[in-house]
């Protein structure tokens, strides 16, 4: 921190919004490395994950929730009341809405909860226009002016976490809400999420690719154990991963598994890479794939998979 920096800024922003609104793209952004995961289907974000993004003047910490939602099971109605009870512990939220998709009733839904926390709390709500980069100058001014008369935002910023167009704007717009206060972390740290549940994040997200829209809502990941080989040189250790990955039904199953084992092997090479760059040497990842029937809907089976 420079000698100079008189005032310095620390706290928690909340990033909302319907499904697949860009919020887990835009975390990843801000934060300059993937914390999140991301995927073309909706409701893929489980837990609130914390992303830490840390300048010589701020210190950001961003939650990443759910997408906000009209609940169609008992996990559906979880994940909204961990949103909400997230909103009510951060210091400001970005109200994240995409441009390539017209506001409709999600978003009113949304916007009415978020008015409503203003009015009670008074937290800070700055609207955001993401994936600014998948619609024409016209149609950006149009979704614009369509945010604005959904509610009445402390400020309304576009943006577009894949391309990079306004993140750092959309950073230091989010900072300014926060309160005064030295670094909530150590400078270096770029999330608090347990290594397990990052791995668990990794491996649905490997998952997810190319399935059909019926699987990501029946899917759940559990990290068993992860065990360092021993005997092995300091300069190349390996670490053993043993992953559960369950399903509601035997053809689910069948789709994660796919012919002759040859979709699970994707998934094992795809996550594998993203969890040796997590740990920072080699693994050997054990997949296996259980039915745990309508676990969505059943109270024992939520606490046992986290939810």
């Amino acid at each position: 921190m420079p000698a100079e920096q008189t005032t310095y800024r620390s706290g928690f922003a909340s990033l909302v919004g319907r499904p697949n609104a860009g919020k887990s793209t835009l975390t990843n952004a801000l934060v300059g490395s993937k914390v999140a995961i991301t995927s073309s289907k909706p409701q893929t974000t489980r837990h609130a994950i914390r992303g830490i993004r840390t300048t010589p003047t701020a210190q950001l910490v961003l939650v990443d929730t759910p997408g906000l939602h009209r609940p169609r099971s008992l996990l559906g109605q979880r994940l909204n009341d961990l949103v909400r009870d997230t909103l009510l512990s951060v210091d400001v939220i970005g109200f994240c809405l995409p441009s390539d998709q017209r506001v409709g009733p999600g978003d009113t839904y949304i916007a009415k909860d978020l008015v409503d926390l203003h009015r009670v709390r008074r937290v800070p709500v700055v609207a955001i226009a993401t994936k600014a980069d998948a619609v024409s100058r016209d149609r950006l001014a149009e979704h614009l002016v369509a945010i604005d008369q959904l509610g009445d935002w402390d400020a309304i910023i576009p943006c577009s976490a894949v391309r990079g167009d306004q993140v750092e704007e959309v950073a230091d717009l989010l900072a300014s809400y926060l309160p005064e206060s030295p670094p909530l972390y150590p400078l270096d740290q770029i999330s608090d999420e347990p290594t397990t549940v990052m791995i668990a994040e990794l491996v649905r997200e490997a998952a997810l690719e190319g399935v059909r829209d019926e699987l990501p809502h029946s899917l759940a990941v559990q990290v068993e154990e992860i065990v360092p080989r021993e005997d092995r040189p300091e300069h190349d250790p390996l670490s053993d991963v043993r992953v559960n990955v369950y399903v509601e039904r035997p053809s689910q199953k069948a789709i994660i598994i796919g012919r002759g084992g040859s979709r699970l092997r994707d998934v094992g090479a795809q996550a594998r890479e993203g969890i040796e760059r997590l740990l920072g040497h080699r693994v050997y990842l054990d997949l296996h794939v259980k039915v745990a029937k309508d676990w969505q809907r059943d109270p024992k089976a939520l606490d046992r998979l986290g939810f």
